[in-house]
């Protein structure tokens, strides 16, 4: 029955066909993706504007670097000399006396294989009396003459083309760029870590480093980081060889914090280290950020066990006291490696050993004799076949018949190594002493070291990227 009333709600509205909905959605997701990935390449920009604004550049030319350079390997190896500069104006004035110019407080080479599976890293002590080559003036720079000198006055002469045209005649290896790290930009980075974990067998007090630290396991940051790696007089016999040693230790540490997840995974802490490594270094031109991105990309799966530093083989020389000289043919057998981007393995050189490695034997050094001057003689002798000396003096008694090795529980691995060296030493344990020093007495009995043969060079092992200072 009709109530006379009319119906006058509006009609229901007709249900979408399910291809229209499914049409709207689908836009949704796609305005949603696009406007991620917008964000997202506008950030990747942003980071690429930022890092590549802080790289500073120098040019290199042909007319540098001469016509007779060695030839690139028909590989794609790559070649990047490393100086750190020790300039001392502006924020580095603190550091030391002033001196004019500048020159490279180290200098390195990194080598990286065509294959990406291995890198070495070789430092050349700054101490080596070389045949420097011939560089041209540039700017406010003299230019260089031939000569027999140290191998870090070809910076001060001519600059970075000048040490790369160096490097490259004394090695016979081709380099592709060039990284110059200044004092302020190494802090940066070390600072955007975190700091760096080093052990400390010995109190460290070095005025002239600017350096005062306990002994034992600390995290090093900013300046306390710049001062371990410059240290040189107040630890082991005052050279430069366990400064390098120093050197490589803590940037293997760095390294092996960089390519761990404590920072890979963190997009500030990378962000951070990459915002201060660009910032630090000078580069050629040709080395951007970007070649740098497609470096560390094709490296993804380079573990740091399969990063090596070696020193190049040296011996103090007798003829300029205070200089070094490099070793043949250990040196040549390590520059013809790396030029032919070959493995120590495949060059025919023993590599790796089953005892703890030289470079992680801390020694203490004492004459046990009345010859003047054997304990720094000795020392020196240690430090040139890869051991890490930590101190020098005189033993309590004297004269001491016999030489003696006294090691702690803690140090009973590292006896082997030194034991193949000094295979007339007699040996002693100390119960109760709690460190992996060994302490060697030289005694009367003392006629010198172990004959080494070239393939037992610690240079030509090295140390790989997985030790650090505090590795047992």
């Amino acid at each position: 029955m009709s109530t006379g009333l009319a119906d006058t709600r509006p009609p229901a509205p007709a249900e979408a066909p399910p291809r229209r909905r499914r049409r709207r959605w689908l836009w949704w997701v796609v305005s949603i993706v696009m406007t991620l990935v917008l964000v997202i390449v506008g950030v990747v920009v942003a980071v690429y504007v930022k890092l590549s604004g802080n790289v500073k550049h120098i040019d290199v030319t042909a007319d540098d670097l001469g016509a007779t350079r060695p030839p690139k390997a028909p590989t794609t190896a790559f070649n990047v000399l490393i100086v750190g500069s020790d300039q001392r104006d502006g924020k580095n004035a603190k550091y030391g006396h002033h001196i004019d110019g500048e020159r490279t407080d180290t200098i390195m080479l990194a080598h990286l294989s065509s294959k990406r599976d291995n890198a070495m890293v070789i430092s050349f002590p700054r101490d080596s009396l070389v045949p420097l080559p011939a560089c041209r003036a540039k700017g406010k720079l003299p230019g260089q003459r031939p000569h027999l000198g140290m191998i870090n006055e070809s910076f001060n002469s001519g600059g970075i083309g000048c040490t790369w045209k160096t490097i490259e005649t004394l090695t016979g290896i081709r380099i592709d760029h060039f990284v110059k790290v200044d004092f302020t930009g190494f802090k940066g980075m070390v600072n955007a870590v975190g700091g760096v974990e080093v052990c400390l067998p010995e109190p460290i007090n070095d005025r002239k480093a600017l350096l005062r630290l306990p002994a034992g396991r600390q995290t090093l940051k900013g300046e306390q980081a710049l001062g371990y790696v410059r240290a040189r007089y107040s630890l082991g016999d005052g050279s430069d060889i366990g400064r390098i040693q120093r050197q490589q230790m803590f940037i293997a540490s760095m390294i092996k914090k960089v390519m761990s997840g404590e920072t890979l995974t963190d997009p500030a802490r990378l962000l951070g280290f990459l915002d201060a490594a660009t910032k630090s270094v000078t580069t050629d031109p040709e080395l951007t950020p970007g070649v740098m991105k497609d470096l560390a990309d094709s490296v993804q799966g380079l573990a740091a066990g399969q990063i090596r530093f070696v020193t190049t083989p040296w011996r103090y020389s007798l003829s300029h006291p205070g200089r070094v000289e490099w070793v043949q043919p250990q040196a040549r057998t390590l520059f013809r490696v790396v030029a032919g981007d070959k493995t120590l393995a495949g060059a025919g050189v023993k590599g790796g050993q089953t005892k703890v490695p030289r470079s992680k034997v801390q020694i203490e050094v004492r004459n046990g004799t009345y010859r003047s001057g054997l304990a720094i003689q000795v020392a020196a002798a240690l430090e040139q076949r890869g051991y890490h000396v930590t101190k020098i003096g005189d033993a309590a008694h004297k004269p001491s018949p016999n030489t003696t090795i006294l090691y702690s529980p803690k140090g009973a691995s590292r006896v082997p190594t030194l034991t193949e060296d000094l295979p007339t030493a007699t040996t002693k344990l100390v119960p109760n002493a709690d460190t992996s020093r060994l302490v060697v007495t030289l005694g009367d009995d003392w006629k010198g070291f172990k004959a080494e043969r070239p393939e037992d060079s610690e240079a030509l092992r090295g140390i790989d990227a997985r030790h650090d200072s505090c590795a047992t």
